[in-house]
């Protein structure tokens, strides 16, 4: 009867075994499908927040702020021609005060040209 016994106390004790491991591993199982589940909602909280606060992905850049040209001030008036000038000189003066405006005479030279020109009278 001992010999009889003896299988039947080695399949109960390998089915119990058996039953443990596998009780051990189905709850590891439950608590990492678990652990994921939380890691993918909190992953999806994040998402739905960045998606939120972020601006839109194209926006129309904005107009470049329009350059405009520093005015110049007036030009000073030319003298008065008198009568005894010659043609000559009022075509040397228009010349001069041209260049003035257009930037390649500064003041100072521009003063000192007009100067030479009408001391030749």
């Amino acid at each position: 009867m001992l010999r009889r016994r003896r299988p039947l106390l080695r399949t109960a004790v390998v089915g119990g075994v058996a039953y443990a491991a596998g009780s051990h591993v189905a709850s590891k199982s439950a608590e990492q499908a678990q652990m994921e589940a939380q890691q993918n909602a909190q992953i999806a909280d994040l998402q739905q927040q960045q998606a939120a606060a972020a601006p839109p992905a194209y926006q129309q850049p904005a107009a470049p702020p329009a350059y405009q040209q520093p005015v110049a001030p007036p030009a000073a008036a030319a003298p008065e021609p008198s009568s005894n000038m010659e043609p000559d000189t009022l075509e040397q003066l228009k010349r001069l005060g041209e260049l003035r405006d257009s930037n390649v005479l500064t003041e100072a030279e521009f003063e000192a040209a007009k100067q030479k020109i009408l001391g030749n009278l």
